[in-house]
């Protein structure tokens, strides 16, 4: 099994939740959340770990839901991880409360918790404070970009301490 796959095993745990006094984005376009996003910053989690220049793709489903492709590079096996998956919305599709599924009928949470109104930067929680992703358009973002969203996971009492800021080197 594919480490990055095992993305799908936070998601048995809770679905479609949000940590105790978080709120996920309302007014939200899906439209304009599609496409590619670069992760910027994450917390330690064994399916990431080892992993630079992890992209996540969001593509319109078939059926009404959201194709997924997560894909990053495997630095010491020196090959790229991929893992597809579907997500649905949780809730009204203005609300960015969704849930996602890697593998078999488990789902769960994907919050969008921040987004700027140009759909540039966003911060993405799951199910518990235990997961957060700092997400960009581009490889690059400004620095002080990224520092507003560290402040507010951090207001918002994410261990943002303990980021991993991901290297993007690698097409």
């Amino acid at each position: 099994m594919h480490r990055i796959a095992l993305i799908a095993l936070m998601f048995i745990a809770g679905c479609a939740q949000l940590p105790e006094g978080v709120e996920a984005v309302d007014g939200f376009e899906v439209d304009r959340y599609l496409g590619q996003w670069y992760e910027i910053a994450r917390l330690d989690h064994p399916f990431e770990r080892g992993l630079e220049n992890i992209t996540a793709t969001y593509a319109p489903g078939d059926d009404g839901t959201i194709d997924v492709l997560n894909r990053g590079y495997d630095v010491a096996k020196g090959e790229w991880r991929e893992a597809r998956g579907r997500a649905r919305f949780a809730g009204p599709p203005d609300r960015a409360m969704l849930e996602v599924s890697f593998f078999g009928p488990f789902y769960g949470g994907y919050n969008v918790i921040e987004l700027d109104p140009d759909y540039q930067l966003a911060l993405v929680s799951g199910p518990t404070r235990s997961y957060l992703w700092i997400l960009s358009r581009r490889p690059d973002p400004p620095r002080e970009a990224v520092d507003r969203l560290v402040e507010r996971a951090r207001e918002l009492g994410f261990a943002t301490d303990a980021l991993i800021y991901v290297k993007h080197d690698r097409s």
